[in-house]
């Protein structure tokens, strides 16, 4: 049999995890990302993101999204295409990371665009963290 949550459980997993990232930090990276969010992140940095706090909307249905109100905005410091993100907390604890896009292109989280060059204004545009049902 497989392990179940009722949304009320997926909600307070959702909460948890996101709530660890209030005033953290969201890195930019190019290339592909880690086997896991607990190998050393890789790529170059294109840009790092302060996110706001709270950093999501509260959970409902086991999935929050981002809070991107005040917009969440950044300065590319390298060239490249984004390719994954790294969260961290505001000590610098890893959290989580994930695949971005440009807006529209289904990515973990979303940018206004992924082309990054040095001094190019970036936007975090949106995403969402979900916990499966099972």
């Amino acid at each position: 049999m497989a392990v179940r949550l009722p949304a009320a459980s997926r909600n307070a997993a959702v909460d948890a995890v996101c709530g660890r990232l209030n005033g953290g930090t969201v890195e930019i990276r190019t290339g592909a990302q880690p086997a896991t969010a607990a190998d050393a992140a890789t790529g170059t940095l294109l840009a790092t993101f302060t996110i706001n706090n709270p950093a999501f909307d509260a959970a409902a249905n086991g999935a929050a999204a981002l809070a991107v109100t005040p917009q969440l905005q950044a300065t590319g410091a390298a060239a490249g295409d984004a390719g994954w993100w790294r969260a961290k907390t505001s000590g610098g604890a890893t959290v989580m990371d994930g695949s971005c896009s440009a807006t529209g292109g289904g990515g973990d989280l979303t940018l206004n665009t992924v082309a990054v060059s040095v001094g190019l204004a970036l936007r975090l545009t949106g995403g969402t963290v979900s916990m499966p049902a099972g």
